[in-house]
């Protein structure tokens, strides 16, 4: 692909995430647009709907979890993410099947019983009906009061599962601890979609808030098999448009227009980054590590310039003061960190906080 499509590829993604000149005016709208943004950094991912949503606030979006009008679950890929909370139930039942064999093996390695997994799952009934929402260190000392080890990597999968099979989802945070409570009682408007509608309505809306994608891109992010996606994808062809970049087939909604030139300060597990089984178009391979060092499985905060990842940055908070610290891959130009500057003071009004940039200049071209 040249660096003219690949440039044409980005800003078109820019303004179909609508990271570019978005109108939403709720933080419902904006999850709601994208039907699934990655969650498992909750700081970031409120930053993710922010800079979605003009003159918003990191408080804001807090509320907006509390009060359920966006729920944070694992509906694909094993993975948090926020979605609008009528769309959960759907989205878990297209994912379940593909994930009960990993699930499955995933208990046998940490000597999960079928037993321990429904004992949990009535507990977890037990002190969450009625509408209360559980603390999670709660959660976890009732199991193991109950005779179920929590200890490793068991409490948390025991914590997805039950999400995972509909039965429980994140609450409002009490502190620092995030809470739990039963998805029915949470959600009382789910919506009811299943087989071709259910798959039509996936694709339909991943290409529309992502696209230009691939059907290979789509497969990946619904944790789906190319089959499906490629059934999911015929249902709802008819209201998207095909064009080749790079001599493959990529998908969006019609009458998308491509994003102007500007700059971004993209938290790390951005859709705009992981939004796509082939990052390519915005990241150059040369950079690939640098955005997850160690390839541990941590995205780092991104700078977007005209679509292109140029660098990094690093947020470090108090309680009144949130400092960035940002690196650059190449020297970047002065119009460049004009734009940046403007995103983090864009984002210093998100935090409601005074925020610093470390002294160290980026490296500067003409």
């Amino acid at each position: 692909m040249t660096d003219r499509h690949r440039r044409e590829l980005t800003a078109l993604r820019l303004s179909a995430q609508r990271i570019a000149a978005s109108a939403f005016e709720r933080p419902d709208d904006v999850v709601r647009w994208m039907l699934a943004m990655q969650a498992q950094d909750l700081p970031g991912a409120r930053w993710s709907v922010g800079l979605r949503l003009p003159g918003s606030t990191d408080a804001a979006i807090e509320r907006a979890l509390a009060s359920g009008e966006i729920v944070r679950s694992w509906p694909m890929r094993g993975t948090l993410h926020l979605v609008a909370p009528e769309d959960l139930g759907w989205m878990l039942a297209i994912s379940s099947a593909r994930q009960a064999k990993w699930a499955a093996k995933r208990r046998g390695d940490l000597s999960i019983t079928d037993r321990e997994l429904v004992r949990a799952g009535d507990i977890a009934v037990e002190l969450m009906s009625g509408g209360h929402a559980v603390r999670r260190d709660r959660l976890l000392d009732a199991w193991a009061a109950a005779g179920i080890p929590t200890t490793g990597q068991r409490g948390y999968h025991l914590l997805w599962n039950l999400g995972h099979a509909g039965l429980t989802v994140f609450g409002p945070s009490d502190g620092k601890q995030p809470t739990f409570t039963l998805l029915e009682e949470w959600i009382s408007q789910p919506r009811r979609l299943e087989g071709d509608e259910a798959l039509g309505e996936f694709a339909a809306r991943y290409f529309r808030s992502h696209g230009p994608a691939t059907v290979q891109d789509f497969a990946w992010w619904a944790s789906s098999t190319l089959g499906d996606a490629r059934k999911a994808l015929a249902i709802a062809a008819g209201g998207l448009v095909e064009r080749e970049f790079g001599g493959t087939p990529h998908y969006f909604a019609p009458g998308l227009e491509p994003a102007t030139s500007a700059a971004y300060a993209l938290p790390g597990f951005d859709e705009y980054m992981l939004g796509y089984r082939d990052r390519s178009a915005a990241l150059a391979a040369d950079f690939s590590d640098r955005i997850v060092p160690g390839n541990n499985g941590m995205f780092l905060a991104t700078i977007v310039v005209d679509g292109e990842i140029v660098g990094t940055w690093r947020r470090t908070e108090s309680a009144k003061l949130v400092r960035i610290e940002p690196v650059g891959f190449r020297p970047l130009t002065r119009k460049a960190l004009a734009g940046f500057d403007r995103a983090i003071r864009r984002y210093a009004e998100f935090t409601g906080k005074a925020v610093e940039v470390a002294t160290a200049p980026l490296p500067v071209t003409r």
